[in-house]
């Protein structure tokens, strides 16, 4: 069974390219609108378009789509994944790499209300069957502090604080080089890579974005950074570091050095969700909740001190 709008493109859409165009006017994620250009499911004036194509005022475009299932919660217990916190509104977890922090289309790996489902925990909210309790996300290939909304109550309200940016959000990245300044703040709109559909970058289209860093350590090749994010764009530090020629060590997507991530053992990004801080939903009191640095980042930052 398939779906179908037909209508003229809008003046706001007009430029846009197709992919983006479709997702904006039909609220689909961004990859599901590029799965249904690459399917001939777009035409523009009758003709099937491409998803770089741009549009144009006073044409006629069609979409044609099958409905995607809702990605399902499978409850599958998640090694290394351990409750730092838990009461009847919220539970803070401490996400290891590789857990992505919802299901979604495509992802057939751990997720956390899937480690959460297995661990016995209940999560009872008016969000997204596939999304239930999450307020916000890591990145699969990020580690660290996440906290899932259990009750209504909690749900609500930490979905505010996170819009509102009332939360405290504090990275500790390990990046090449030395950032000059030492402290400072990006203030750099991110994107959509204008040639790349998986990356993310600094475009002047992009959403506001800003990032906080300090220098905790220097070393002889990086910089052991605190980062606080005042927004939380997708690969908002990987994108602002890698703007500053300063890449997380071991973000080869984002240019970082592979020989330098082999000669520490790095697979995936330094890059470590270590503080989170907000006001508990239920009794207004601020609470902070610490995690350390799991195996492969200590490792890391051992071999990188001992040079």
């Amino acid at each position: 069974m398939t779906e179908s709008r037909s209508l003229p493109v809008p003046d706001g859409l007009a430029g846009e390219r197709v992919d983006a165009a479709v997702a904006k006017l039909l609220g689909f994620s961004r990859s599901f609108a590029a799965d249904v250009v690459a399917a001939g499911g777009v035409r523009v004036d009758g003709a099937v378009v491409d998803k770089s194509d741009r549009l144009h005022a006073d044409t006629w475009l069609e979409v044609e789509w099958a409905p995607k299932e809702p990605p399902r919660i499978v409850p599958v217990e998640v090694p290394g994944m351990t409750v730092v916190y838990d009461d009847d509104d919220i539970v803070v977890v401490d996400k290891p790499v590789g857990v992505a922090a919802h299901p979604s289309p495509g992802w057939t790996g751990p997720t956390v209300p899937g480690g959460l489902a297995a661990a016995g925990f209940t999560i009872a909210t008016s969000g997204a069957a596939e999304r239930a309790g999450i307020v916000h996300r890591l990145d699969a290939g990020t580690s660290g502090l996440m906290v899932v909304a259990k009750s209504e109550l909690a749900y609500t309200h930490l979905k505010r604080a996170f819009k509102e940016r009332t939360v405290e959000k504090v990275y500790h990245a390990l990046v090449q080089g030395h950032p000059d300044p030492t402290s400072g703040t990006i203030d750099a709109p991110i994107g959509r890579h204008p040639s790349s559909d998986w990356r993310f970058a600094v475009t002047a289209e992009g959403k506001p974005s800003v990032t906080h860093y300090a220098t905790l350590e220097a070393f002889r090749a990086a910089t052991l950074l605190e980062v606080h994010l005042e927004t939380g764009r997708t690969h908002q530090i990987r994108v602002h570091m890698a703007a500053t020629r300063h890449p997380c060590v071991g973000d080869t997507m984002y240019g970082a050095d592979p020989g330098l991530a082999a000669e520490l053992g790095l697979t995936r990004q330094w890059l470590d969700a270590v503080r989170l801080g907000f006001e508990h939903p239920r009794t207004g009191a601020w609470v902070e909740f610490r995690a350390e640095y799991p195996d492969d980042l200590q490792h890391a930052l051992d071999v990188i001190r001992a040079a």
